[in-house]
């Protein structure tokens, strides 16, 4: 919850505000073009990027193992291609992050690593539950209504 309000709310106030301050000292049609280039820029990237991994994917399937990292890096350069187009500075900063090679790998492990841990949490926390559950057997008997199973043959 806290990061829509995060994503909805603060950074479309922060972008713009920051848009207003950077076309107040550079002008007005200067932030624009600034704006366009970093989605030019960010677009050329993508691509490039893009099927770099695409690449690396398909010799990891060649090999026989499965392309973890590479699906990882897939999600990671959407979202940045996503924020590039995104009009303003600061998700065309997060977006440049998230196809540069070294800095999208950090990421990737990041997330890896606190998605485990927490499936982990929740998987541990789950079969603790399912441990101390009784009463989720239901003991009983039961007799197949031969009347019911006749028009199967």
């Amino acid at each position: 919850m806290k990061l829509l309000f995060i994503l909805f709310v603060v950074l479309p106030i922060a972008e713009i505000m920051l848009l207003i301050e950077v076309g107040s000292r550079i002008g007005t049609l200067n932030t624009a073009a600034l704006v366009v280039l970093t989605a030019l820029i960010g677009s050329l990237m993508l691509r490039q990027q893009g099927l770099s991994t695409l690449f690396r994917a398909r010799e990891r399937i060649d090999s026989g193992t499965l392309p973890l990292q590479e699906m990882m890096e897939g999600i990671c350069l959407a979202v940045g291609g996503a924020l590039l187009v995104t009009p303003g500075f600061i998700t065309d900063f997060i977006g440049f992050a998230c196809l540069i090679p070294v800095t999208r790998q950090w990421l990737v492990k990041h997330v890896a690593k606190q998605v485990s841990m927490s499936s982990a949490f929740s998987m541990h926390t789950q079969m603790r539950r399912e441990n101390f559950r009784t009463d989720d057997i239901i003991e009983g008997e039961f007799e197949a209504d031969k009347d019911k199973n006749d028009h199967l043959k």
